[in-house]
């Protein structure tokens, strides 16, 4: 038997001097966490390998050995954080603070929390002898809020030795206690992800004196370009897991069956209408060098967020015709790292996370997702592999309002459920 409240006493003091480790993004010195993790790990008499995609950057990889008769699993996190705005915190963001039930950290839902998780789960099965039918993988990689190039990127490339996986679990889904204005114990297993699709619109015209009337504005011709963009309304898309999705809520009693009524819950709320559109946002704008000058060259740059099924040359195509002005050229922004590949949602890993939670909760509610921002997952899901997103507890509004936000934490409660949670869903896919 597992003694829980000692390894709850445990995996708190590893997480509090975890969120002491800044590993803010840039320029991230990841090297530090990966090897405070490492130590914990060889401590257990776990063999680990430290490899450097740049300096003070590292990824560490540790591995539990099966007996082979079916392939590894991966769990898989990230060291990295984005930065802090100090002056908007009122606490301290690298002391690991433990107050009210509370543990506060940049780093503590996204995900430092959870690779606490993944450790432990990983140490318990050796602790535990646990006979092993596949090998299991504890990958913490760095630079995944930039963009993950000295990391998962960088590891799919130069070593696909480590990513030669059947299934990888990280982040992206997870648990929440409420769906719209209902309160539940909702569980989104993030099964596939939208693609990152930034672009650049830019207007040449011609400059002149800001005191004569002037009819060649580039500034004037983005906003009547951008203002097509943002008034244009778009079908819903419904891909075989929002399928699912809006299937088992109907179930549940949270959404209605009539299709019509539930796309009109979706237009209602911004995060599951992000789960059925391409999306669009302004983000940068740039046009101007002084107050009396007509400006020449004016720019922006729009956030796109592509749907499963989608290329981005197609979407491109699709902006430009929209917009229906050859005076405004539109280039892709972002790094183009590929395009995103469905993986299927019915998979052994699913149901292990279903059957577990449902164990746990009997009136929980688990179902497939999507995650509509951008995760390491994406890069293994190209390779065919069912690499979901899924952080084990039940996260308030207001925790989930930490995601890059000010006074990030999470509760000491759904740290422990974390735990728990993680290790039985590993236990169960891997003994």
């Amino acid at each position: 038997m597992i003694d829980w409240p000692a390894i709850h006493r445990e995996a708190l003091d590893i997480f509090v001097r975890y969120l002491q480790i800044d590993t803010s993004n840039p320029p991230g010195n990841e090297k530090p966490a990966a090897r405070f993790l490492g130590a914990l790990c060889e401590a257990e008499g776990i063999a680990v390998e430290y490899i450097e995609t740049a300096p003070d950057r590292e990824v560490l990889v540790a591995r539990l050995s099966g007996d082979g008769s079916k392939r590894p699993i991966m769990l898989c996190n990230h060291t990295d954080v984005v930065p802090v705005e100090a002056e908007y915190w009122t606490m301290p963001a690298f002391e690991g603070l433990v107050t009210d039930g509370r543990v506060y950290g940049r780093g503590a839902v996204d995900m430092k929390g959870c690779g606490v998780m993944q450790l432990i789960a990983f140490v318990l099965l050796k602790r535990q002898g646990v006979p092993l039918k596949r090998d299991v993988v504890f990958c913490a990689v760095p630079d995944e809020e930039a963009g993950s190039d000295w990391g998962m990127v960088w590891l799919c490339e130069h070593r696909p030795d480590v990513v030669d996986v059947e299934f990888e679990l990280s982040e992206g889904g997870g648990g929440t206690t409420r769906f719209g204005r209902e309160e539940t114990k909702l569980f989104s297993i993030a099964t596939n992800e939208k693609d990152i699709c930034w672009l650049k619109l830019t207007s040449i015209g011609r400059p002149g004196h800001g005191s004569v009337p002037h009819a060649d504005n580039s500034a004037v011709y983005l906003v009547q370009a951008l203002n097509r963009l943002v008034e244009w309304e778009r079908p819903l898309t419904f891909t075989p897991d929002t399928e699912a999705y809006v299937e088992r809520l109907a179930e549940a009693g949270l959404l209605p069956r009539d299709r019509a009524e539930v796309e009109e819950r979706i237009r209602q709320s911004p995060e599951m209408q992000a789960m059925f559109v391409n999306t669009l946002n302004l983000t940068m704008l740039d046009a101007g060098i002084k107050a009396n000058v007509i400006p020449a060259k004016s720019e922006a740059v729009i956030d796109c967020r592509l749907l499963p099924g989608q290329t981005k040359d197609d979407w491109i195509r699709q902006v430009r015709e929209r917009i229906a002005d050859e005076r405004i050229e539109v280039e892709l922004y972002s790094p183009d790292q590929g395009e995103p590949e469905r993986v299927p949602w019915d998979t052994e890993l699913f149901r292990a996370i279903n059957d577990v939670v449902k164990e746990a909760m009997e009136d929980a509610v688990v179902v497939p997702g999507m995650t509509i921002g951008g995760t390491d997952n994406r890069f293994l899901r190209a390779m065919g592999i069912p690499a979901y997103g899924f952080i084990p507890c039940l996260l308030s509004p207001e925790e989930r309002r930490g995601f890059h936000g000010n006074d990030e934490f999470m509760t000491v409660e759904n740290f422990q459920m974390g735990c728990e949670l993680m290790y039985e869903i590993v236990r169960r896919m891997v003994a």
